[in-house]
């Protein structure tokens, strides 16, 4: 059995297993699901296609519909070229704050749900404590996309869901939704001195990056608003463009990756259908010079944006036990969409900021973990007992 353990210690265990996305994240798994059966959860693993990675559903007690529902996930983000002044996977205290990877996202949360767990088993709960941990959540939210089908069969639907992404313990009702995709631009090579007869690959990106300016133009003048966010529409943004050999050579290939981030009630297959509108007509031009040129558009990950109503019981009741009574949306993307998606009332409030996360040095203020222990435990004692 996994003893009692401080928040500061369980976040210490858990920034010690580098679970960047690109890697296995079994271990932690492990590490989890041994202290929460040792608590009495039940706990259901959700592995992934691959079987190298698992998200995890738990309950106390086991099978029970309402309750609460905690939720983290526990990839990170890579750490390779950043500048740390200490080892990213040791976590190191100083000056009241606690450094290293995941610390604010969102480890600090997730070992603030293990010690609710904890104290959450030492007592009568009368609806149930439950808890989602998720994985690749950094790399488009995908593991929760995989596990969010499972809920109903695990742990049941709960009353309310709250994210503990990193709000700096305000509460968040609100985020934009997130539709990523590359766009493959497929051209006819030949020697540079001949290129009329060719057709360039990185020519057809770069009249493909001009229809989405000019897309994200039309959403900037005529698109829905909402003045909570700091962009008050939706947006288009192309992050990488690449292709061609050498300068003598028409380059027969090209790839972009561009995302569209969207208001909760802009719906993003309108604006993907309008982008590949868009990539047909920059093909069907280029199919005039070689029929096999074009460009091919993939949806790569997506989530849903959240919009939680004034009036749900979720804001109600989290907002009670909350020191800060700020309501506010964000721009980033949480995983809150897919659980409010499914119909359970969700809010995102975690320790942390997000002005540190993904950064080297990333921190947690000490303060932080433990205004969220606070606030985790009256939930338990106020909602559940």
């Amino acid at each position: 059995m996994i003893h009692a353990l401080e928040t500061r210690d369980i976040l210490g265990k858990l920034v010690s297993f580098p679970s960047v996305s690109e890697a296995s994240n079994l271990g932690m798994i492990d590490w989890i699901v041994d202290y929460l059966e040792a608590r009495g959860f039940s706990c259901h693993r959700v592995p992934d296609a691959t079987g190298t990675k698992a998200g995890v559903f738990a309950s106390l007690p086991a099978c029970a519909d309402g309750g609460v529902l905690l939720s983290a996930h526990t990839d990170v983000v890579p750490v390779k070229g950043q500048d740390w002044a200490t080892d990213p996977f040791d976590l190191t205290e100083t000056d009241g704050r606690l450094y290293g990877r995941g610390a604010a996202d969102m480890k600090g949360f997730l070992a603030c749900m293990l010690t609710a767990a904890d104290k959450a088993s030492r007592i009568a709960l009368s609806h149930p404590l439950k808890l989602a941990i998720s994985y690749d959540e950094e790399v488009g939210c995908r593991g929760i996309a995989e596990m969010i089908g499972h809920l109903d069969t695990t742990i049941g639907q709960p009353r309310l869901c709250i994210v503990g992404e990193p709000t700096s313990m305000q509460l968040v009702v609100g985020h934009k939704g997130k539709t990523a995709m590359r766009a493959t631009c497929r051209g006819r090579a030949g020697h540079s001195s001949q290129a009329p007869e060719f057709v360039n690959a990185l020519h057809l990106a770069t009249d493909f990056v001009a229809a989405i300016r000019r897309l994200q133009e039309e959403i900037r003048v005529a698109g829905p608003k909402d003045p909570a966010y700091g962009v008050p529409h939706s947006t288009l943004h192309v992050g990488r463009l690449h292709g061609g050999v050498a300068l003598n050579i028409v380059p027969d290939a090209a790839e972009i990756e561009l995302e569209f981030r969207h208001l909760a009630d802009d719906p993003p297959a309108d604006m993907v259908e309008r982008i590949r509108e868009a990539a047909e007509r920059i093909s069907a031009e280029a199919r005039r010079v070689d029929p096999e040129s074009g460009i091919d558009l993939n949806v790569v990950s997506a989530y849903p944006g959240l919009d939680t109503p004034a009036d749900s019981d979720a804001i109600k009741t989290v907002s009670g036990h909350l020191t800060s009574r700020a309501v506010r949306k964000v721009d980033f993307g949480t995983e809150a969409g897919f659980f409010a998606a499914s119909g359970v009332p969700t809010v995102v409030c975690g320790p942390g900021s997000i002005t540190v996360a993904h950064k080297p040095d990333e921190f947690v203020e000490r303060s932080q973990l433990d205004e969220c222990d606070a606030f985790l435990e009256h939930l338990i004692t106020d909602t559940l007992a």
